[in-house]
């Protein structure tokens, strides 16, 4: 079975920066698409990035282009959310989902089967 744990949590001020970190346990995330979403209060929880299990599939929410990056280390089982020139709009639960093959769109929280626990990040000055 699948885990998945979030790490970073932080408050950054507005055009800070802040790595999160989603190490898995149980099994290789290896053959995973993995994406990340957000959740503010009282919003339905979004897609932000994702990288598929070929490290050149990477995609942004129009939102975070340009700011924020995403990448993995197979061998550390550990996928990276890189998060600059942060707003104070990006303040959020930040989750990690492992999506199997074959791959659904990104930002499809029902297409994901394993899910971290999230993550709070606070933006604000």
């Amino acid at each position: 079975q699948l885990e998945l744990v979030e790490s970073g949590v932080g408050l950054v001020q507005p055009g800070g920066s802040l790595r999160l970190s989603c190490v898995a346990s149980g099994s290789t995330l290896e053959p995973f698409a993995i994406g990340w979403f957000r959740q503010a209060p009282g919003k339905e929880r979004e897609g932000v990035s994702c990288i598929g299990s070929v490290a050149g599939d990477i995609l942004h929410a129009d939102s975070v282009k340009g700011r924020f990056a995403v990448s993995r280390d197979n061998a550390k089982n550990t996928v990276y959310l890189q998060m600059n020139s942060l707003k104070p709009e990006d303040t959020a639960v930040y989750y990690c989902a492992a999506d199997p093959p074959p791959f659904g769109r990104y930002d499809d929280v029902g297409g994901y089967d394993y899910w971290g626990q999230g993550t709070q990040v606070t933006v604000s000055s």
